[in-house]
């Protein structure tokens, strides 16, 4: 026999999908939801644990729980794929701000991770992603310069990635990802449209071209609600 919290939660999840309950929709509170299932109070916490765990729903402190959108885009983790492919694919109308294009020397953060010397000279490009009107990337890239003498704005506006491959003649091979959830910095809250969540999904992603030499590192940095990160994985025998 199912538990009681479980049967809050599928009733609650069925009517999340179903969109009897839509998004941004403030749940009833704790005392409600006690006298609406006929339960204690720790199994509406249990419940609304689950539904928080499993993505359907923000607990926002002192405020209640909110439903989250849960048609999210996918992030493909293994693949390497520019904001622009993604944006094509989505089907979704989107937007690149360029917040800041400049050439600068490497701090020790950039020489380890670009594998730099002092004397080397690195691209910085800030840029704010923006889909279906809402600010929800910040996308912080370093080219080493070595392998991207010029960038500009324009560029920068459209896809990094189109004009390495078809400009420079250089093949894009893979790359290596870590991905962390992290607290929101102040840069993030400015930049974008976070609404209440204090936590950010940071992509760590060093850049490879076919010769196996590094030429990129990305922070890029996802509004938790909405993205999903999907991945394809067979078992080695």
């Amino acid at each position: 026999m199912d538990s009681k919290y479980f049967k809050i939660y599928n009733d609650i999840t069925v009517k999340i999908e179903k969109k009897e309950i839509t998004p941004n929709t403030k749940l009833p509170s704790e005392n409600e939801m006690m006298t609406l299932y006929d339960v204690s109070r720790d199994t509406v916490r249990k419940a609304l644990n689950m539904l928080e765990s499993n993505g359907f729903i923000q607990k926002i402190k002192g405020k209640g729980s909110f439903v989250l959108d849960i048609n999210r885009f996918d992030f493909p983790v293994s693949g390497l794929t520019s904001f622009k492919e993604l944006a094509e694919k989505l089907g979704q109308k989107s937007n690149t701000h360029v917040k800041e294009l400049e050439l600068i020397s490497p701090d020790d953060y950039l020489m380890r991770h670009l594998k730099l010397s002092p004397e080397d000279e690195v691209w910085k490009v800030i840029r704010v992603r923006e889909i279906g009107n809402r600010k929800i990337i910040l996308d912080k890239d370093y080219f080493n310069k070595k392998y991207v003498p010029e960038l500009t704005k324009e560029i920068c506006e459209d896809s990094i990635y189109d004009y390495i491959e078809n400009e420079l003649n250089l093949s894009i091979s893979f790359a290596k990802k870590e991905i962390t959830v992290q607290q929101a910095t102040s840069e993030d809250k400015v930049l974008l449209d976070l609404k209440n969540y204090d936590m950010i999904v940071v992509v760590k992603t060093h850049v490879y071209l076919e010769d196996a030499s590094l030429f990129q590192y990305t922070e890029s940095r996802h509004r938790p609600d909405k993205f999903r990160f999907v991945d394809f994985a067979r078992r080695q025998h």
